[in-house]
This record gives C-alpha cells, structure tokens and sequence, in this order.
C-alpha cells in the first residue's frame, strides 16, 4: 500500500536548449517501470510531485516537464517560440532524449489534458492509455465561457475585468498588452485581474484582493494570457475534429460537476464520441478539489 505514496524525483535537469528555450524536466519512480508522460496545467504553470500521486512508483516511470516558459524552463515568461506545437515537441524530445521507444501512457489535467489529447492525436501509436480531468478542449465554445458566459455566475468579477478591456476588444487581447507592457502597474493589474480570474471562478466568496505579486507570477500569468490571447494557438475545434485517431485508446475521464472553469460540458462531449473512455463526473465544485483528486487517484488505480 505504501508504493501509492509520494514518488521521489530520481533524476532532474535540462534538455539541450532548443530554439532558445531551455526546458526543465525530472523522473520518479521506477527507472525500470512503465513510463507515464505527464503533462501539467497552465499554460504557464508546472509539473507538481503531486501529479504522479495516482500511479505507483514501484511499477511506473513517471516523466514530468516544465512547459516553456513556466515553472524552472528558462527564460521565464518567455514567449518567442512558445507555441502549442512546440510544446508538443519538447514532449517528444524528452521521451527521445531519455531513450523510451515504448508505448506511454499519457496523462494530464486542464491545460494539461488538452496537451494530453493533442500528444495522443500526433502521436497515436505512441500511446497506451489516457488520463485526462478537468477537460479543457481548447475551443471557442471554452474561450467564450470564460469571457462571457462565466458572468452568468459572477457578473461582479468579470465586469471588472471588462472595465478595463477597450470596446469591441476581447478580454485576454486587451489582457495580453498590459501583460506584455514594460509598465509594471500594468502587469500587476494583468495578473491581479486576469490572470487570477481563474482562481475565482467555482469560489463560493470569491475575492480579487491577493497578496504581494511576484516576479514568478507576472511571468507564469505572461504566458498564460499570451496563449488565452491566441486562442491557445489551435484551430476551433481541432480536438474535436481529429479525436477518431485516438477513439481506440483506453480513457480516462475526470471531472467535477460544477466547474466553473472548464464546465462539464466538455468533459462530457469527449466521452461521447471516445468509445472506449470511461467518464467519472465528481459530486463538488471547483476546477481542483480534495474530492476530485482523490477521485482521480482512486480511479486511475482501478483502470490501470
């Protein structure tokens, strides 16, 4: 019972720069052990210990990377070169450059089951089975919740976002240039209004007022708005249109009832047209909660 627990990082470091990004990846586990590829959310964010909670690390070689941009990756918040596609292909790098020619299985939430999808459908013979929650489909039906159909529920918190967007401008372009200015109240303001509208969404209070801002945040928020900006750089639909190269592939689907995030809606579209998926809608609230990630873990065991 005791392999469930806390994996310790064996091996860390860097891939060869790339593009002029130099990208943070490490291994727990097994280095003998089936590998498990795992992308974190974000954009902007960073592979956790915690994401390899659901797998046991005497039987699996969990493989986790800082996207670039985010979390260890230098340059931090950088966005020359930081595209979908290329996070794709520092996935793909990172199996090649630790030598693993077997099949994955691939597993990721939010942003992350969006990477996780997309991996599956460039690489399809690659992967062995998905584990995907808190679905984020990257499309405009997602793009549109977050700046329009979210005030449904908190009208208070999005005005105040669209006090500061110009006319006839979206909200993560208008976003995106403060993030992007080299005036630092403008910045903060990005990253205090936008940047933590996501943490928001699903609080029962919800409160904008935070704490100091770090450097860190402005730079993880500058790539997160910059890819919500650029429609996350897929075209409409995409997932979507390409899932019956990956219907085949055993899936896993994870999702709270009430996220305010990515609605369920999604997560539930998916499930539709994967034949050989398995969706767990959870009873809670929220885009992460306890009972999600004890779900997440208590499920991934049984479907393994």
């Amino acid at each position: 019972m005791f392999n469930w627990f806390k994996p310790k990082i064996y091996n860390s470091g860097y891939l060869p720069e790339k593009d002029g990004h130099k990208v943070y990846f490490m291994e727990a586990g097994n280095p003998k052990g089936e590998p498990v590829l795992i992308f974190h959310g974000g954009p902007g964010g960073s592979a956790k210990i915690k994401h390899t909670y659901s797998f046991d690390r005497k039987k699996y070689r969990m493989i986790l990377f800082d996207q670039r941009g985010g979390g260890k990756s230098l340059p931090a918040g950088e966005m020359k070169n930081n595209t979908t596609q290329k996070l794709l292909e520092d996935a793909e790098r990172l199996l090649e450059y630790l030598n693993i020619k077997d099949e994955v299985i691939v597993k990721g939430g939010s942003w992350g089951s969006t990477l996780a999808l997309l991996f599956a459908i460039k690489n399809p013979k690659r992967v062995k089975k998905l584990f995907v929650s808190q679905i984020f489909l990257a499309d405009k039906a997602g793009v549109d919740w977050l700046e329009n159909q979210s005030g449904l529920f908190y009208p208070d918190m999005l005005e105040k976002m669209k006090n500061e967007t110009p006319n006839n401008q979206s909200i993560a372009k208008a976003f995106a240039e403060m993030i992007n200015s080299e005036n630092l109240v403008e910045q903060v303001k990005a990253v205090s209004l936008y940047g933590r509208y996501e943490w928001v969404l699903g609080k029962l209070n919800p409160s904008l007022e935070f704490g100091e801002i770090t450097a860190d945040d402005i730079a993880s928020t500058r790539v997160y708005i910059n890819y919500a900006a650029k429609e996350f750089m897929l075209e409409d639909g995409y997932i979507m249109d390409n899932i019956a190269k990956i219907k085949h592939i055993p899936t896993l689907i994870v999702h709270n009832r009430l996220d305010f995030v990515c609605p369920v809606q999604g997560a539930y579209d998916l499930h539709k047209v994967m034949p050989n998926s398995k969706l767990v809608i959870v009873p809670d609230i929220g885009h992460g909660s306890d009972l999600l990630q004890k779900t997440i873990i208590k499920e991934t065991k049984a479907f393994l």
